[in-house]
């Protein structure tokens, strides 16, 4: 009997609804983390040391996290999801805390890096979960509900961040992870069937090929243009070990009785191009949250703060499109013309906003943001439930984990390559700017766009200087800003082609037919 069949079977109204509520509130635990600790790493940093590191936490969170997401779903098709799930939660829950009591920064990344083992494994359960208790016909909805919670954690997680740090220390943005995850386990624990699968074997060696192949990849793709140089020999070496590991992974795949990850996706149109969607929408997503709170910094010349309050309505739109696209395609299905609409105003939207200039109204900037943040957010249920849809019901955690795979990859090649674009053009900009007759000391500040996007360090420096120099030090500032509006344009010319692309990839996705015809 398919497991999905199984878990409608055990699961009446009330337990479905507590199910809906775990998994909401443990992806929400998830998302929140990210976004709480950027918002903190200054305390953090200040307190432990080791200002050279200061990317590591992120990066070893990410790397651990994307091979958990990955490798997950074969695992969850197994021995079932539940055991996965409840792991998850309690790793997460347990390594958060373990952060907490850091004493240093090594230590930090050590838990950083296992708390994202623990973050991977719930984001592939939720996804996994939500199509194992509802058919097709009402995976829509509700994974567009629990979707939203990303959106719902980039509002909520820097306010949350900047509250904690401020007033009880910066310990305590991993501490209330610990109530959060026992309620998510109870909620998961009590309601959530556990089923084992009838599948054989585990596909060890696949799982190690592709860990191999994979975590060089990421590796040098987070520390490109910041640890190593774009194309330097360690980074040539590096993706080159990665492309022959990957190849030798590919040939293993395909003569194993129980593959890791199914060739076959790549051949079935639903769901290799519900890859590509997935791929394209969180390259786009990442870009956006990155580089729009710095042209908030230095161009509009807000706190760090609150920046990170100016992408709220975009994440609001995210929200939104997400819970009404989730409905559309529960209703009407229509995945592929669903996710063109999705591209055509992520399109839009990043067309906009690679049109602003100092001079550009808030209130515009705003209506573009959310104009791409409800593209975003529309394409987001859409390549799970397309993917889900396309598969058999035992290999529902594998499809699933590979959908959160290639976000995941997505977002990591989106914030490397624009971040190599965004540096390229504040670095010719600034060279040229025109220093009329200021002090060395000075111009050499206002080149810096670390300086030009601390509003209090530029105030500091304006009321140092002679005030006969007011109106060139103002003319020059004027000049740094529209360099890094300029840059950001560029950022989103970027995600004006990654839309595009989507939009070609929406018209080559093949619609999934629905499968299962019972009723929860």
């Amino acid at each position: 009997m398919k497991e999905g069949f199984i878990l409608m079977k055990k699961t009446d109204n009330t337990s479905t609804t507590l199910i809906l509520i775990g998994v909401m509130v443990s992806l929400l635990l998830a998302a929140l983390d990210s976004t709480v600790v950027s918002t903190a790493m200054k305390p953090i940093i200040e307190d432990l040391g080791g200002m050279a590191y200061y990317a590591w936490p992120f990066t070893a969170y990410m790397l651990c996290s994307t091979m958990a997401t990955l490798i997950c779903g074969g695992i969850a098709d197994i021995y079932g999801h539940k055991p996965l799930f409840m792991s998850g939660i309690i790793a997460f829950s347990l390594f958060s805390m373990l952060c907490g009591i850091s004493q240093n920064i090594f230590q930090l990344i050590a838990f950083r890096g296992l708390q994202g083992i623990g973050g991977g494994l719930i984001a592939a359960s939720v996804f996994t979960v939500i199509a194992d208790v509802f058919p097709p016909q009402k995976r829509g909805k509700y994974m567009g509900i629990v979707s939203s919670m990303y959106g719902l954690a980039s509002v909520i997680g820097p306010l949350a961040g900047g509250f904690f740090s401020d007033h009880l220390g910066w310990r305590w943005i991993f501490y209330m992870n610990l109530p959060i995850g026992i309620a998510a386990a109870v909620l998961i624990g009590i309601a959530l069937p556990g089923i084992k699968n009838n599948r054989k074997s585990l596909d060890v060696l696949g799982i190690f090929l592709l860990a191999m192949g994979v975590i060089p990849l990421l590796l040098v793709l987070s520390l490109a243009g910041k640890e190593i140089g774009w194309f330097s020999l360690h980074m040539n070496l590096a993706l080159l070990f990665s492309v022959l590991v990957l190849i030798g992974f590919g040939f293993h795949e395909k003569r194993a009785m129980n593959p890791i990850i199914p060739l076959s996706f790549l051949t079935n149109r639903a769901i290799s191009f519900s890859f590509a969607t997935a791929f394209l929408a969180q390259f786009v997503m990442l870009a956006a949250i990155v580089y729009l709170p710095y042209y908030a910094q230095g161009v509009m010349g807000i706190s760090a703060t609150a920046s990170g309050i100016t992408t709220i309505p975009m994440m609001l739109a995210l929200l939104i499109a997400s819970n009404f696209t989730g409905r559309m395609i529960s209703k009407y299905g229509k995945a592929p013309r669903l996710s063109v609409v999705s591209f055509v105003i992520l399109l839009l939207g990043a067309f906009l906003l690679s049109h602003i200039g100092a001079g550009t109204p808030y209130v515009l900037i705003v209506t573009y943001m959310s104009i791409l943040g409800f593209g975003i957010g529309m394409s987001m249920p859409i390549a799970n439930v397309n993917a889900q849809n396309a598969c058999p019901p035992p290999q529902i955690g594998t499809v699933t984990s590979s959908v959160l795979f290639f976000r995941n990859i997505g977002g990591t090649v989106g914030s490397s390559m624009c971040g190599a674009v965004m540096n390229e053009g504040l670095t010719k900009g600034m060279s040229n700017l025109d220093v009329g007759s200021l002090p060395d000391t000075v111009t050499a500040l206002l080149k810096n766009p670390q300086v030009i996007i601390n509003a209090d360090a530029v105030d500091q420096i304006r009321t140092g200087i002679p005030a006969i120099l007011v109106d060139g030090f103002n003319t020059l500032l004027g000049q740094a800003k529209e360099v890094i509006a300029m840059s950001v344009d560029h950022v989103f010319l970027i995600c004006v082609a990654a839309g595009i692309l989507g939009i070609v990839a929406s018209c080559l996705m093949k619609e999934a037919p629905l499968l299962w015809k019972t009723k929860p």
